[in-house]
């Protein structure tokens, strides 16, 4: 246990830009390519899904459990005020969630804490899987929090690196295809309860300007991310 605290908290050398370049790469065919994305999207559901959940609880809301579904949609409930600042910042966090772990994860990788930043996720996802309250959504945390725990504890430095970088890029660029999904869902008539749609009816705040602020964060953050990972010469 020492030698595996040793390494969660050690530095690990930088990988070179031919694997940040590549994990990108990767990543994005990831979410590009439909017939994976239908199964990969379920990550960005988990973060989106998070994201609620921990903001409900900073906001002093009560965490009645989470669903997360086949279609990859899912639903945080939580009880508390139906309104007000708190209930605002609950629907605000949702979509831009997964980029938002993504530019924390960045943040770590540019201090050299690669490990540090699997481990982090697998405390996540244990907190994570005592809220969910359904078999769907316990199978999609306990696999995909496997495959982190294979890579953790059996990956070589190298692996371990290289997949975080993979999963950092993954959760900044399937962001900003969450959000325009939400828009191209609401053009056709669907997701007339989506958060910006619930943000609409508490603020007034027209759900097209709400979508704007999904779509500007999650850009902002993907942006802040490629500076942090040196991809961009200096």
């Amino acid at each position: 246990m020492i030698e595996v605290w040793d390494n969660i908290t050690s530095v690990q050398a930088d990988p070179s830009i031919q694997v940040v370049i590549g994990t990108g790469v990767a990543a994005l065919l990831l979410i590009a390519w439909r017939p994976v994305w239908r199964h990969t999207r379920q990550v960005v559901t988990i973060a989106h899904e998070g994201a609620h959940g921990l903001i409900a609880l900073l906001a002093g809301r009560q965490l009645a459990g989470i669903r997360l579904h086949s279609d990859t949609s899912g639903v945080t409930v939580s009880r508390g005020k139906p309104d007000g600042l708190g209930m605002v910042a609950v629907l605000l966090v949702g979509y831009p969630g997964p980029a938002l772990f993504g530019l924390a994860a960045a943040f770590a990788l540019s201090r050299g804490y690669a490990v540090g930043l699997l481990w982090g996720l697998l405390l996540a996802l244990v907190i994570l899987l005592l809220q969910i309250r359904n078999l769907f959504g316990l199978w999609s945390v306990l696999v995909f929090g496997a495959v982190v725990f294979g890579v953790s504890w059996w990956g070589s430095e190298q692996v371990q690196s290289a997949f975080a970088y993979l999963l950092t890029w993954f959760l900044l660029l399937a962001a900003p295809r969450a959000v325009l999904e939400l828009q191209r869902s609401r053009r056709h008539g669907a997701g007339r309860n989506s958060d910006a749609d619930q943000l609409r009816r508490i603020t007034g705040v027209p759900a097209i300007l709400w979508v704007g602020v999904f779509g500007l964060i999650t850009l902002a953050c993907l942006a802040l991310g490629v500076l942090w990972s040196d991809v961009l010469p200096t």
